[in-house]
């Protein structure tokens, strides 16, 4: 082979080759510039930040998670008693239906079942949400058992919204679970004074009467004490006990019952029952209906004729038809309870 060959076959050799090397070639990248790199660490460096904050509130108990009802149990201390008011909760209802829950509860997680949780305050509100059969907004916090009962004490007080025989056996149970006063004043935003006051009616009242009256909401720390003191008498306890059991009782109003209960408690033991003071019945807009009278034989209804005797003629025409209603309401809550 010539040299002018071996010159030509080399030539287009180098050029094979460089041809070769260029196809497989991988293509450049874009260059980047070190000060979009930085801007890209510090983006991830914020949202990292970010969740590592939203992650401290969650633990923390700052933002409210969505929780099934159904794993929600009561404070072990309650501060409440089980029969509450039907037409406000139904009202509530209605509005977490309509608005949403607004407002979320407290819970922490059950000390000793895991998966649970145990209420500190809401409970109204949780027991809405499980007869909507919805989630309930709550937040979720570590609380010791002193925690807990100063938190469900604290919410209640600032509504003002426990009655006072509900406030003074959440303060006994409070001292029978070993809790300190002023742990008790805490709870219940009072004095040591009135800690002592509280304590002294929850334990000189029998728990069955106190359960059989019920709340009584308008019902004062006066007139609690002025029964607690009839009751001193055992035979005074025997006729409010008594009459605590009678059928019909229980379908009264709680005011009524503690009432009830009271006059029979206060009755001469020579002659009739000490009658208490009449109660007026008023409209909506405050205008005299009639008077109440109660004593632990008669219930009695005074209208004035002057001013209402087109009512009192119409309430007496619709006295059997209102006692049929109520017999029938009494015959359904029997047999739902059976």
């Amino acid at each position: 082979m010539s040299k002018r060959t071996q010159s030509i076959r080399s030539m287009f050799a180098g050029q094979s080759e460089h041809a070769v090397d260029n196809d497989v070639k991988r293509p450049s990248l874009p260059r980047v510039s070190s000060g979009a790199v930085r801007s890209l660490k510090d983006t991830f460096s914020d949202v990292e930040k970010e969740y590592e904050v939203l992650r401290a509130k969650l633990a923390s108990g700052q933002i409210a998670v969505e929780i099934d009802p159904s794993l929600i149990d009561p404070s072990p201390l309650a501060d409440r008693f089980s029969e509450q008011d039907a037409v406000s909760f139904e009202a509530l209802k209605t509005s977490i239906r309509e608005r949403g829950q607004e407002i979320p509860v407290l819970v922490r997680e059950h000390p000793s079942v895991t998966g649970r949780y145990q209420s500190a305050y809401g409970h109204r509100r949780i027991r809405a949400a499980r007869a909507l059969n919805i989630p309930v907004r709550a937040y979720v916090r570590t609380l010791t058992d002193e925690d807990l009962v100063v938190a469900q004490g604290v919410e209640n007080s600032a509504r003002e919204d426990l009655s006072f025989i509900e406030r003074a056996v959440f303060a006994g149970r409070l001292e029978d679970a070993g809790f300190a006063r002023a742990l008790i004043q805490s709870a219940l935003s009072v004095d040591r004074a009135e800690v002592s006051k509280l304590v002294a009616v929850a334990r000189a009242l029998p728990g069955e009467l106190v359960d059989a009256i019920g709340r009584a909401p308008k019902i004062g720390r006066g007139r609690w004490q002025s029964l607690v003191d009839a009751i001193g008498n055992e035979a005074a306890l025997k006729r409010a006990l008594a009459v605590a059991t009678k059928p019909g009782f229980a379908t009264r109003e709680t005011d009524d019952r503690f009432m009830v209960a009271f006059t029979a408690a206060t009755k001469s033991e020579e002659g009739p029952a000490a009658q208490l003071a009449p109660e007026v019945v008023t409209t909506g807009s405050g205008a005299e209906i009639g008077k109440v009278a109660t004593t632990d034989k008669q219930w009695r209804l005074s209208i004035r004729r002057d001013r209402n005797d087109g009512f009192a003629d119409y309430l007496t025409a619709k006295l059997p038809e209102l006692f049929e209603a109520y017999e029938a309401a009494l015959t359904e809550k029997q047999s739902s309870a059976e």
